[in-house]
């Protein structure tokens, strides 16, 4: 009696069935990111990746690298003014000419890079401290607000090997809830621009000689703040972000941003831009001083991110709003899942970067 050769087909059947299923699989992973298609709109990641007024700002370096300064744009002029060196005059020349080096090294660099965050802790750890070339063992980031007041994390904050700290909040008065550590300051060039006028101040709001202060770009022309602060190879003090991780973490925050006003909040993508501020859009710092410890800690732990009724905007000010510029909501998105399911954050390559475990402190 012959046997039937039906189990044996079956077996081949199911055979083909798992290879093909593995190879799917493998080419998915070596693509651009391994999240699943369901958690992803194909269509927002196009738009997350056209920046509103690119244009703008390229005309503005332009006009900057020129020699003209001043002449054409009332702007420039008003900013000019605050310069504490006289205009014009051979040391402000000299000023200039050590800027636009410093400008037309900034906008060489500022594109898109998936693997960007796979050179943060060569760009900024070892920038910080040459002796050494591991990553931070744990991190606190804190943020400013006022949910802080809302419990004592202070020897908490403190127990971090590295705490960093936003926009040069004010620790005194607030220890018990927020420590007295800091070693990094992770600052906008607006809150830098302020700080540079200002004899009080003179570039560094801290004491500490051992905190290095790391400000990302708002606009070109506040270069010329790092230029008059001292920014160069020889200060670890004060150092301004890639243009490349600022691509990133422009990308992620609007795509995020995108997907909440369309999926949850049921407007059109055209409304998206009337309701935040356009070309003005911008992540908040906290933002990126969190990407920035998921690329050089090997643990990282958040407080003070996230908002309350019952709780001021900022700790330590009275500020109660928030600016629309920024997508606090789907900032907090991002936060949950570096939390829970990293991998599903777009624009990353995901090949080689191992996300650190996440903690958020409310």
């Amino acid at each position: 009696m012959k046997r039937s050769p039906r189990p044996i087909f079956t077996v081949l059947v199911l055979i083909v069935i798992g290879i093909t299923l593995c190879f799917q699989l493998t080419i998915r992973n070596k693509g651009f990111t391994s999240f699943r298609n369901d958690d992803i709109n194909v269509n927002l990641l196009k738009l997350a990746s056209e920046q509103l007024g690119k244009e703008e700002e390229r005309s503005e370096v332009e006009r900057l690298l020129q020699r003209n300064i001043g002449r054409n744009n009332g702007r420039q002029r008003s900013f000019l003014s605050s310069v504490p060196i006289p205009f014009p005059s051979p040391q402000f020349y000299s000023l200039w000419n050590e800027f636009q080096v410093h400008l037309n090294d900034w906008w060489r660099k500022k594109r898109f890079e998936p693997e960007i965050l796979n050179d943060l802790h060569h760009m900024f750890k070892v920038s910080i401290d040459s002796n050494s070339n591991r990553r931070y063992s744990s991190c606190a980031v804190v943020g400013n607000s006022g949910i802080l007041l809302n419990n004592n994390h202070g020897s908490l904050i403190d127990s971090h090997e590295a705490v960093i700290r936003l926009n040069n909040a004010r620790i005194v008065g607030f220890e018990r809830n927020v420590g007295y550590k800091t070693n990094i300051s992770f600052i906008n060039s607006n809150i830098m621009h302020l700080c540079a006028r200002r004899d009080w101040c003179l570039c560094h709001p801290y004491i500490s000689k051992n905190l290095v202060m790391i400000m990302y770009i708002c606009q070109p022309i506040h270069l010329m703040d790092y230029t008059i602060c001292g920014g160069s190879g020889s200060n670890r003090s004060l150092i301004v972000t890639d243009p490349r991780f600022d691509e990133l973490c422009a990308r992620i925050v609007k795509y995020y941003s995108l997907k909440r006003f369309v999926e949850k909040m049921k407007k059109g993508v055209d409304e998206w831009g009337a309701v935040h501020d356009g070309s003005m859009f911008h992540y908040s710092s906290g933002f990126q001083a969190v990407m920035l410890a998921v690329g050089i800690c090997d643990k990282v732990s958040i407080f003070g991110f996230g908002k309350s009724e019952l709780s001021k905007h900022h700790y330590h000010t009275n500020q109660k709003g928030e600016l629309h510029l920024h997508d606090y909501e789907a900032e907090y998105s991002i936060y949950q899942d570096l939390v829970e399911r990293p991998k599903v954050i777009p624009f990353i390559s995901h090949k080689k970067f191992k996300f650190p475990p996440v903690v958020i402190y409310k």
